[in-house]
């Protein structure tokens, strides 16, 4: 079942990242962000209701459990916040494969962390990842995005790093607090702080740019609410494995790569199919390796 789940929050997340692209495209990102948390809030609004009606406010009903959502919000948002800038600037084609190395990163995190051996299988696996993404960064340079010189490139690499961190975070929340109470006050918290930072650009006279309505704003928390949903679901069953689940959901990097091939039309989509081969032998080595 969680296999079945994991595979429905990647669907999700890959219409969650078309509905960014269209979201961010010549609009104020911090904007955008503050908007797709706010929303996302409201659509599991019913849970932290619950949980105040009931006089336990969720996750226990301790500063402890609050304290650990406010930490994962901290991790999600500071992601959201350079992957939404890095997408708004590099093509679907480059930003989706860099965040498909995620999975790589959460298998060193799990050797680093929490001392997992890995099989030559699985070693093969990471090479294959890293070597993809150098693969793309060559491809970047040749529609103007280098590491040497492109700030996107390495806010999107940031924000791969941080998914990392916090899916391996989501893990250890997911054996203490129940999904839905993870969700939906992380959602909370998260657009709290971004808030705060949106008031604060504001007063400051960054506010970004102008803002332009997109139904595509909605999109995003809709899309996004369904997939965490899914993915939250398959990783609290005691028999799911996060470095699996982290592997599936980075298969939406097929849906947004064919959008952007197909309806953006992006460049160089022969070099890019090979880095995404190389990118999907990598994910189905550490599958079998696993």
């Amino acid at each position: 079942m969680w296999i079945f789940l994991a595979v429905c929050s990647a669907i999700g997340l890959g219409f969650y990242d078309i509905m960014k692209k269209l979201s961010v495209r010549d609009n104020n990102v911090p904007i955008v962000l503050l908007l797709n948390t706010i929303f996302g809030t409201l659509l599991l609004s019913p849970v932290i209701i619950g949980g105040i009606a009931n006089g336990s406010f969720g996750l226990d009903g301790t500063l402890a459990g609050h304290a650990h959502i406010i930490v994962k919000a901290v991790i999600v948002l500071s992601s959201w916040i350079l992957g939404y800038f890095a997408i708004k600037h590099l093509p679907l084609t480059i930003q989706g494969p860099i965040n498909a190395t995620r999975p790589v990163l959460v298998l060193v995190g799990a050797l680093v962390i929490f001392g997992e051996r890995l099989n030559l299988i699985q070693w093969t696996g990471i090479l294959l990842g890293f070597a993809s993404l150098f693969f793309i960064s060559r491809i970047g340079s040749k529609e103007g995005f280098s590491f040497r010189h492109s700030r996107w490139l390495w806010m999107s690499i940031g924000a791969t790093m941080l998914g990392a961190t916090s899916a391996l975070y989501d893990k250890y929340l997911l054996t203490l607090y129940p999904p839905l109470e993870v969700q939906a006050w992380y959602s909370l918290y998260q657009a709290i702080i971004m808030g705060l930072i949106v008031l604060a650009l504001l007063r400051g006279g960054k506010g970004g740019g102008p803002f332009r309505w997109r139904w595509a704003i909605v999109g995003i928390s809709l899309f996004l609410t369904g997939a965490d949903i899914c993915y939250f679901y398959a990783l609290s069953q005691p028999e799911s494995m996060i470095s699996i689940v982290s592997m599936i959901r980075r298969g939406s990097v097929l849906v947004s790569f064919a959008y952007g091939v197909l309806i953006l039309h992006e460049r160089h989509v022969r070099q890019k199919l090979i880095d995404l081969g190389i990118l999907l032998a990598s994910l189905l080595l550490l599958i079998l390796g696993s």
